[in-house]
């Protein structure tokens, strides 16, 4: 039978940390049935048909977010917003956010896309400024926080980093509201005249690499065990069926 006296400062050391990978392991589990879940419904509401957005705003637009909704509206260009440090193909650019009027009179914002920095100014991409109704289809996307350690928006230049989707609606000219405040649309792959904005920016390819995680931290768990028995086996505190192993 194995027998282990422990040796206080060992203990004190390497018990926390093998607890410790051990714990995170177990929420790395956690977090990869929380991803399956998400992905899963992604996956669900990518399939479904495009929903009219009176639909959407009818039940939960989070629930439906990666979703596609049809709407029809007007674009209000002059209140265009600027999402920075957007990049395609290795150019530099930004992604343009134009506020629609919708028939209904609601205002919801739609990110028609990315344009190279050198387009920001409306008049050198004049085509692509669709005027009248328009009828879209977009994806439902949440309202974004600022990430740690991004820098803020800067609303005052028109300078964001983040989709704030209440700030930016109220500065469009609409009124709070508990569910056009959660989402915003972004463009699908259907062309604007001229080339620009390009549109299916949306990021799909969400990765799930929870499992790996956990694995690693089971085997940080297990080799640091491995160390704690090592050690007091050589100092003689490790014995097996009364029997001293290693050194007296």
């Amino acid at each position: 039978m194995l027998k282990l006296r422990p040796i206080f400062w060992p203990t004190a050391i390497m018990l926390p940390i093998i607890l410790f990978s051990l714990a995170l392991a177990v929420w790395q589990i956690d977090r990869r049935e929380w991803k399956r879940d998400i992905l899963d419904r992604m996956a669900t509401n990518q399939a479904a048909p495009p929903m009219p957005l009176e639909e959407l705003v009818r039940s939960d637009p989070l629930r439906r977010e990666y979703g596609r909704v049809r709407v029809a509206g007007s674009f209000l260009h002059d209140k265009e917003f600027y999402l920075a440090a957007r990049s395609l193909k290795d150019k530099v650019g930004m992604q343009v956010v134009t506020p629609l009027r919708t028939d209904s009179g609601a205002i919801v914002l739609f990110d028609r896309g990315w344009i190279p920095s050198e387009k920001k100014d409306p008049a050198k991409r004049a085509e692509g400024q669709s005027s009248g109704r328009v009828e879209l289809t977009g994806i439902v996307r949440r309202s974004q926080a600022k990430r740690q350690f991004a820098p803020d928006n800067d609303p005052a230049k028109n300078f964001w980093f983040h989709v704030d989707v209440p700030l930016m609606r109220q500065m469009a000219g609409g009124s709070p509201d508990p569910v056009l405040d959660t989402f915003f649309l972004e463009a699908d792959a259907t062309p604007n005249p001229g080339g620009v904005p390009i549109g299916a920016q949306t990021r799909l390819d969400i990765p799930n690499d929870h499992l790996q995680y956990a694995i690693t931290w089971f085997l940080i768990a297990l080799a640091g065990a491995g160390v704690y028995l090592a050690y007091h086996w050589e100092n003689g505190r490790l014995t097996v069926n009364g029997r001293t192993k290693g050194k007296a």
